[in-house]
């Protein structure tokens, strides 16, 4: 004989075992990628750094790429300053993923150019972080990230896409763009670079400041785990 209330009570358990299933795949997944984001401890990196924002002339510069567990990084060009928007140490994850406890959401598969991928929503169980949506999508076979989405209470809402060659047993990418709204885009303090008159003039300025901005990274080296003076973040 058909028990109704048995047959939900069966259902109702294997839709919890298979969700369990699931929550622990993404657990383990994100923990691999903390995993292998952890074996850098500190790094100097040298880059080419390209700048584009519809309102400033910023010239390609070469850069040096510092950074040290947990959250110190510091991008300095060849005349010794940086220039990246305020909130852009989200440019290195491992500041975000390495120090923060998430609830993690399996949100399914997708295509990042052709690589197929894992998508990843974090949300931080911290109500004080400054975070408050993450998503990544990984690449399982490599453990590490190819793109991220980023929002912040404070700086808007970034994006970061990565190509990985000869660090990728580091987690550390060949390649970086970051995305971001232009009208979030923060001078740090101090330093001054040349407006496009054209666009400040133009009646569609405030149009052009809500475009995106991109800073693209090209890393051609790195100096990983071999320390890093803390000169360098003062």
């Amino acid at each position: 004989m058909f028990h109704y209330e048995n047959f939900c009570n069966s259902f109702l358990f294997f839709s919890s075992t298979i969700n369990n299933v699931f929550t622990q795949d993404a657990d383990g997944l994100l923990q691999k990628v903390r995993d292998k984001l952890n074996l850098v401890n500190n790094y100097e990196a040298n880059a080419i750094m390209k700048t584009d924002v519809s309102f400033l002339k910023v010239p390609k510069a070469n850069v040096t790429v510092y950074f040290e567990k947990p959250d110190k990084l510091k991008i300095k060009n060849e005349k010794g300053i940086s220039f990246v928007p305020k909130g852009a140490v989200s440019i290195n994850l491992n500041n975000i993923i390495s120090g923060n406890k998430f609830t993690v959401i399996d949100a399914g598969n997708s295509m990042v150019g052709a690589k197929e991928v894992k998508i990843l929503k974090l949300l931080p169980e911290d109500d004080n972080n400054n975070v408050i949506f993450l998503t990544i999508y990984v690449d399982e076979k490599n453990e590490v990230i190819v793109k991220a989405k980023t929002t912040t209470k404070d700086n808007g809402t970034y994006e970061l896409d990565m190509k990985y060659g000869r660090y990728l047993e580091y987690g550390l990418p060949d390649d970086v763009v970051f995305i971001f709204n232009a009208k979030d885009y923060k001078m740090p303090k101090g330093i001054t670079f040349d407006y496009d008159e054209a666009s400040i003039n133009n009646k569609t300025a405030d149009k052009n400041n809500d475009k995106q901005g991109r800073i693209e990274i090209i890393y051609s080296s790195y100096i990983i785990n071999k320390g890093v003076s803390d000169e360098v973040f003062k």
